[in-house]
């Protein structure tokens, strides 16, 4: 029998399993554990369907109709029976039909119709020609090339069958899923409510922008990175301003975004420093899974949960801040949102134009900028790789992703790469 491992035991007692390591987490495992751990609880509503865009969906729908809902014409042209053909390829005109006409006429042997894309198509025809390949004459058409049958004509349901599945709950709402959801008829849709998520930063030196700044401060540009990817993956975020290093005053912030998130974030404090004090407030009162994983950027982020809220503590760094948040935090967040489709981007294989200079031990997330030519992708890393630098992210179009094993890469090494457009 598997044995079941609760947060809260594997949090008091790490010996329980033998491949964990709350020291150095890899990022498959600490994947792992997180998903392992959170809880999906959303309640849902209804939106306009014009409302509905980056929405997650909260149930499977079922196509009341068929799409479309009668055969029609592809294209602008003639409508005709293929096999009423005569030997010298003409026919007689009968009538225009517009989109639109809904009238029942039926077209004789010998005769056409003119159709306009997405004119109905009348009885008695099968095929559709566009005005392109005939030749007209006053009353008559004479076909240059002779078609399929049932060419350049939409069948019924061709799109989307009567009482078939359109979207299965969980699916993110993007515009062509809104568009499918109006092209069945429906003007209001169930979602998941908005995800709430609760956020602040940390540190006695950090100052928030717009504030004069001393020297040994910094301005606290990781409230605005996660603001703005928070903002871009469209959920409810509570911002809960800057809290100096103040053990007393963290934990009351915590108790506070508890009650009113449904997930935390916080950036600074879960690093070794005299004043990180995150992870030792977690442990008094909340539970911490993982503190430190190994990768690059991102090594001092925690994990865990205060009573049922989980709970993120990314690095202080901004870099370190933004690559976990991609790599972790977002994933987890989709799937507390409610959708079950999420994945990562793919990792494309990029030709390595400048040496890269690693060691074995951790993955490494570099920061790199990928051209493409002929069909092949070629990539450099940006100028200046530290954790704090984060116009290496600015600059940046893609992540060059390194293997925990992988030692440093060469000129024309293949790398593998993550491009920025899948991650926001």
């Amino acid at each position: 029998m598997k044995k079941i491992i609760s947060l809260e035991s594997l949090a008091k007692d790490p010996g329980c399993l033998s491949e964990y390591d709350p020291n150095a987490m890899t990022i498959d495992k600490a994947r792992k554990y997180i998903r392992q751990f959170l809880k999906v609880s959303l309640k849902t509503e209804y939106v306009k369907t014009e409302d509905a865009l980056d929405r997650i969906l909260a149930e499977t729908l079922i196509s009341k109709i068929n799409v479309p809902n009668y055969n029609n014409s592809a294209m602008d042209g003639f409508a005709f029976n293929l096999s009423s053909l005569k030997k010298d390829h003409n026919l007689k005109i009968a009538s225009t039909i517009l989109a639109g006409n809904l009238s029942k006429q039926k077209i004789k042997p010998g005769f056409a119709a003119q159709v306009m894309t997405g004119s109905k198509i009348p009885e008695g025809t099968d095929t559709v020609l566009p005005f392109e390949l005939v030749k007209q004459e006053n009353n008559t058409i004479f076909v240059n090339e002779i078609p399929k049958k049932g060419a350049n004509i939409r069948k019924l349901g061709e799109d989307i069958k009567k009482n078939g599945e359109v979207l299965k709950k969980g699916s993110f709402l993007r515009p062509a899923e809104v568009g499918l959801i109006a092209s069945i008829g429906i003007s209001k849709v169930k979602v998941f409510k908005k995800l709430r998520v609760a956020f602040f930063s940390t540190g006695d030196e950090v100052v928030k922008a717009g504030s004069s700044i001393k020297i040994g401060q910094v301005y606290d540009s990781n409230h605005f990175t996660i603001q703005s990817m928070l903002k871009r993956i469209n959920v409810q975020y509570i911002d809960l301003g800057i809290i100096p290093d103040e053990k007393k005053i963290i934990e009351k912030t915590l108790k506070a975004a508890e009650k009113l998130s449904d997930a935390i974030i916080t950036t600074g404090g879960v690093s070794v420093g005299k004043a990180d004090y995150m992870k030792d407030i977690l442990k008094k009162i909340g539970k911490v899974l993982f503190w430190k994983l190994s990768i690059k950027p991102g090594r001092p982020m925690a994990y865990g949960a205060f009573k049922n809220t989980p709970y993120f503590g990314l690095p202080g760094n901004p870099v370190a801040a933004m690559i976990t948040f991609y790599q972790l935090v977002q994933p987890a967040l989709k799937y507390l949102m409610g959708q079950d489709n999420y994945k990562l981007p793919i990792l494309l294989k990029a030709k390595c134009i400048s040496p890269i200079t690693k060691r074995a031990g951790r993955m490494e997330f570099q920061r790199g900028f990928y051209t493409s030519k002929n069909g092949e992708l070629s990539v450099k890393p940006t100028p200046y790789q530290g954790s704090a630098i984060l116009s290496s992210m600015s600059k940046a179009n893609c992540l060059i992703v390194l293997d925990i094993n992988q030692k440093s890469i060469k000129v024309d090494d293949f790398v593998n790469i993550q491009l920025m457009e899948g991650l926001v």
